[in-house]
């Protein structure tokens, strides 16, 4: 039983002559586009600017927001795949992107539920695509995918919209539970918390510059081949360059004379995904770095999570596809961090601003939710 068997069922009961049938993707999407940004480092930062979005994993794709230019511009309600990654992401505002993303666009208005709904249903059939395998306008327009029509031979936009209007509001009552299990409903400041917030806040603590390799201990990791393993064969995490599930493509068991070390961080050399990785772990890659602190009685969650976040700040905007980042050229690399009265890094500020943002997410998402319960609740009131 799949995980939203639940959730369709409900549906189904409501639409109860909905049938799933396969259409040509290209007779949904008339207009299949791509992004023309070759260079983001030629962009631009700008508050006011447009989304761009890029061939990642998380947040949508987004990438932050720049100067338009004389980059191509795409309409909202549309849907975006990474040409190498397949990787399908609706996308409710306009936006660019870059010659690595296809951008899916129609002539007909569609609802942000139907528009992830459609995504969906793109994404399922993007199995065969990958590095090896890239997407392209010619293969998309052969490309079938599956949609709910009603008995009178239309596409059931009524009922994708219900759906995932109900498949939301499954998961936040799966939030509300998590939540209150895990205690993580608790999101008051602590004095000391509240304190660090308002330093880092005003520019009273002091910050200081130091080579990345004065800091860490760094290491080319072993190369372990997808090939070579057998997936969910073991406890040990199989660590890739990808940003979904915090790189982990899953647990294996392997040769023990491979494994790193955990509680340390993992830059992937190639796409400079940069992970803190808790447990012990195998590496898919040897070109991905190993970062340990060299201050060994550091080794705490909250520190690293803040570590990982300066490392982004410091290497991102450097290193790229095509330019990827090594144990050689990071031994030129510098890191800011807060310091304490004898200008070494102040692990302690790190940790408790990350347990201090930590609980203020948390304190957005019970809002959000709380929020989304009663507009649920009002919804159910009115029928």
């Amino acid at each position: 039983m799949s995980p939203n068997s639940n959730v369709e069922k409900r549906v189904r009961a409501k639409y109860p002559d909905i049938e799933i049938k396969k259409i040509l993707l290209s007779q949904i999407f008339n207009k299949i586009g791509r992004g023309n940004i070759s260079r983001q480092k030629d962009l631009i930062p700008s508050k006011n600017g447009v989304n761009l979005i890029v061939q990642k994993n998380v947040d949508n794709g987004y990438s932050g927001n720049f100067e338009l230019g004389e980059n191509r511009i795409f309409k909202a309600q549309s849907i975006i795949i990474g040409r190498q990654t397949g990787w399908v992401y609706y996308q409710p505002e306009k936006f660019m992107t870059t010659d690595g993303v296809l951008v899916l666009e129609s002539d007909f208005q569609i609802t942000d539920s139907q528009g992830l709904y459609l995504a969906s249903a793109v994404n399922k059939q993007m199995g065969p695509f990958g590095y090896n395998n890239p997407v392209s306008v010619a293969k998309l327009k052969k490309l079938d995918i599956y949609l709910p029509f009603s008995s009178n031979g239309m596409i059931a936009f009524d009922y994708m919209e219900a759906y995932i209007k109900e498949l939301e509001a499954e998961r936040i009552k799966e939030l509300e539970a998590y939540l209150v299990a895990t205690g993580l409903n608790d999101y008051v400041l602590t004095d000391e918390e509240e304190k660090v917030l308002g330093h880092l806040k005003s520019g009273e603590i002091e910050w200081g510059v130091f080579k990345i390799t004065d800091v860490f201990n760094i290491t080319n990791t072993h190369n372990i081949l997808k090939k070579d393993i057998v997936p969910d064969s073991g406890s040990t995490p199989y660590v890739t360059a990808g940003e979904n599930n915090n790189g982990v493509s899953t647990c294996i068991t392997y040769d023990l004379g491979k494994i790193e070390r955990g509680n340390s961080i993992l830059i992937a050399g190639k796409t400079m995904v940069v992970t803190y990785q808790p447990q012990d772990f195998f590496s898919n890659d040897s070109h991905n770095l190993s970062l340990n602190l060299r201050e060994n009685n550091r080794y705490e969650k909250n520190t690293q999570l803040f570590l990982v976040s300066s490392l982004k700040a410091a290497l991102f905007h450097k290193y790229e596809w095509g330019n990827s980042i090594s144990s050689k050229k990071i031994k030129s690399d510098y890191i800011s961090l807060p310091i304490n009265n004898d200008k070494r890094p102040n692990y302690q500020i790190m940790s408790v601003y990350i347990k201090a943002i930590e609980k203020l997410v948390i304190k957005g998402v019970v809002e959000w939710k709380n929020k989304q319960i009663e507009a649920t609740r009002d919804v159910a009131n009115s029928d």
